[in-house]
């Protein structure tokens, strides 16, 4: 249902003029302010207590006077929306959009150039935008910075990463807000490429708590054909200022009337599971612009993928050391390479006999020899397989086995190559029938110059969703600008990873425990991330004696963050020897769902620990996961989620006494109890620890 109350106010006399405008239940307010000499400002309060001070608004334009000041009022417009929608995939089968908006229109008295400020207040947060119309005195233009203020109140605890212009893939930082600092952050993390260009610059979504125990996160929502806004933190003043990430000449984003900026978005609530569980960012982009959605399925997939990480074997063929010693003549195999026929017929087994829908296979094409750290511009031609890579017969194979293929498209960084050859690969994909591709751009970005997060890049990423809509493909990006809400709009984009994801852990300083109970309140607010968990051989010594490598977790973490980490593209990443020793644990990995009909947050602690439950689509199954940081944790839980009058199963993989997730990472145990939604059952967390329950009714 949609609903408009809708008021229209012309002004004569605009100077000095504020206007209020709450959330549907009451709590948030928006006040606007045009200052006397024209400068527009906004503040938040909570509760009737400010959460954000006074704070300007405005953008500044190449060769052309700033648009921050010495404004008129024309007209001022108040409605209220509210709907209900189905998103194809998603933590719940129907999401609520529910706001007030505020529409001011202004007019710069000098240059007449007109430009309105939309606020939205939602009932956890509001979100304002810059909306150019198309007038004679503005067409195109270029914005050279956007001055977009965030005034705190205080020096809150804040969850950061660096404001770095090429990699979102760095563990958080737990500190003050004063204590912002990017000198301290140890590079030594195993990113590929790094822009850190301002000492005091973080990335958005920035996580916050105040001393008051409110919950604040500053985001964005809807970037499209925008560069994406990084934050400068004054860490004397307890001020954020919107940072845009340039392209290669400094420039920020080129623009025609008419156009709008992305939305910035201020979450906050005395709960924290309101942060975590709002769908806020989703519902400030359009809606799904695709008609026929029926290929967008959910995946659960194995693959050729984690016994690169661990030094088992390798993306490329032939080594890059005798590609080098070999670069007139043709190829000669090392013996390590991973993506072989054989090889990937043993994964499409594995999935076949587990039930599994998919099958990953990295560096099956040419071109891995030389592909890292040279800066070369046609590395991959996306299509031609190595020798040891049948793609004919491994497809015919995996059709045998209802089992689908992901294909794999690694740029480099190179994406003028990668969209010459979209097409092509694009069609050989459809030609294989391979239903879902993996992205990456690990590496500096040509065209050269160009920054992950510009805006040239962020219109490639979302190209590539909307050219893969007219092939009927799903993408899974890596190495891309994190997601804010655009799939909503094209849902075949089903997942990205877009931070710091699993692999780090096998050859880096790793993830800390506490780094997956930041990511639902930051990364994850914009949309599903592959995050890759499953990890079974916590150790890396398992591989090579002489390493000291390892995933940051309990095994019993790593079943539960199938449940806390949202994706409906979802990836048992471990080998399929180590599954196979460990069958009990890995059921949990089977029967888990990754599509939902609903999800209810019961815990929420950014940075200490996360709970949340969640009900299969289309069934009575429901599944729970409960994660940790570095410290043990006890709680309680009751099962009023579930349906009355009804039993269930209830299965519990859990942490053993003696778990730990340096000392004794796999201790595990498994026990059955019989629930009703009456019940209550006890949660013993180790150290880096998870808990991970399938409830199944009883007939």
């Amino acid at each position: 249902m949609k609903y408009f109350l809708t008021s229209f106010l012309v002004l004569t006399l605009s100077m000095g003029y504020s206007q209020s405008i709450q959330s549907p239940s009451g709590k948030i307010s928006v006040n606007f302010k045009l200052t006397s000499n024209g400068q527009a400002s906004y503040s938040v309060n909570y509760n009737s207590k400010p959460v954000i001070l006074e704070s300007f608004l405005g953008v500044k334009l190449k060769n052309k006077p700033a648009l921050d000041a010495n404004f008129g009022i024309d007209s001022v417009k108040n409605s209220s929306f509210n709907e209900s929608w189905k998103p194809v995939l998603g933590e719940q089968s129907i999401i609520v959009n529910h706001y007030n908006e505020l529409i001011i229109s202004l007019t710069q008295k000098e240059t007449h150039v007109k430009m309105n400020i939309i606020f939205r207040v939602f009932d956890e947060g509001i979100a304002f935008r810059y909306d150019f119309p198309k007038q004679k005195d503005l067409n195109y233009f270029i914005i050279s910075d956007e001055v977009s203020q965030f005034n705190l109140t205080g020096d809150h605890k804040v969850f950061w990463i660096p404001g770095d212009f090429d990699s979102n893939e760095y563990p958080y930082n737990e500190t003050k807000f004063s204590g912002i600092d990017n000198d301290k952050v140890d590079l030594n993390n195993g990113i590929a490429a790094k822009s850190i260009a301002e000492k005091y610059n973080v990335q958005s979504p920035l996580m916050m708590k105040t001393a008051t125990g409110l919950y604040l996160n500053v985001f964005e929502a809807a970037v499209v054909n925008y560069p994406v806004m990084h934050l400068k933190a004054d860490v004397n003043d307890f001020k954020l200022t919107s940072v845009l990430v340039p392209n290669a000449i400094g420039d920020k984003a080129y623009l025609q009337t008419p156009c709008v900026s992305p939305w910035r978005t201020i979450m906050v609530s005395d709960d924290a599971r309101d942060i975590v569980g709002s769908k806020m960012i989703l519902n400030l982009n359009e809606p799904c612009k695709i008609d026929d959605t029926s290929y967008i399925k959910p995946m659960k997939y194995v693959g050729i993928w984690w016994e690169m990480h661990v030094g088992k074997s390798t993306w490329d063929y032939a080594g890059s050391q005798n590609a080098q010693n070999n670069l007139n003549q043709d190829l000669v195999a090392s013996g390590k390479h991973g993506a072989t026929t054989e090889n990937t017929k043993r994964y499409i087994d594995f999935a076949s006999k587990n039930g599994f829908d998919g099958v990953l296979v990295e560096g099956w094409n040419v071109g891995w020899e030389d592909w890292f750290g040279n800066w070369k511009e046609e590395v991959f031609d996306f299509t031609t397989p190595y020798p040891d890579f049948d793609i004919a017969a491994i497809s015919a194979y995996a059709k045998s086995k209802n089992v689908k293929m992901i294909m794999h498209s690694e740029t480099s960084g190179s994406v003028g190559n990668f969209e010459r050859h979209l097409d092509r690969d694009f069609e050989n994909m459809v030609k294989y029938n391979y239903p879902a591709v993996k992205t990456g751009y690990v590496g500096k970005i040509i065209p050269r110059g160009e920054f992950h997060d510009g805006q040239t890049m962020v219109n490639h990423f979302n190209y590539v969703a909307r050219r893969a809509a007219d092939y009927k493909l799903m993408v899974n990006s890596h190495e891309s600008s994190r997601p804010t809400g655009y799939g909503r709009t094209y849902p075949n984009y089903i997942a990205a990873e877009a931070a710091r994801g699993t692999e780090f852990n096998a050859w880096s300083v790793g993830n800390p425990p506490m780094h997956e109970t930041i990511l639902p309140f930051t990364r994850l607010l914009g949309g599903p991330m592959d995050y890759t968990p499953g990890i079974f051989e916590i150790k890396m010594s398992h591989y090579n004696p002489d390493k000291t490598e390892q995933v940051h977790t309990t095994l019993a973490k790593q079943l539960a963050l199938y449940v806390t980490m949202y994706s409906p593209l979802q990836m048992a990443a471990d080998l399929p020897e180590n599954y196979e020793k460990y069958p009990d644990a890995f059921q949990f990995i089977k029967d888990v769902a990754v599509d939902w009909q609903d999800s209810k947050y019961l815990e929420a602690e950014p940075g200490d620990y996360l709970t949340v439950v969640r009900k299969a689509k289309n069934s009575e199954k429901w599944f729970l996961g409960a994660i940790t940081d570095e410290n043990a944790r006890k709680s309680e839980i009751k099962l009023d989620f579930l349906t009355k009058e009804k039993k269930y199963k209830a299965i519990i993989y859990e942490d053993a006494k003696d778990a730990d997730w340096k000392n004794n990472p796999i201790a595990y145990k498994i026990s059955t109890l019989e629930v009703t939604s009456k019940s209550k059952i006890k949660l013993n967390l180790a150290p880096g620890g998870g808990t991970a329950i399938s409830f199944e009714p009883i007939n």
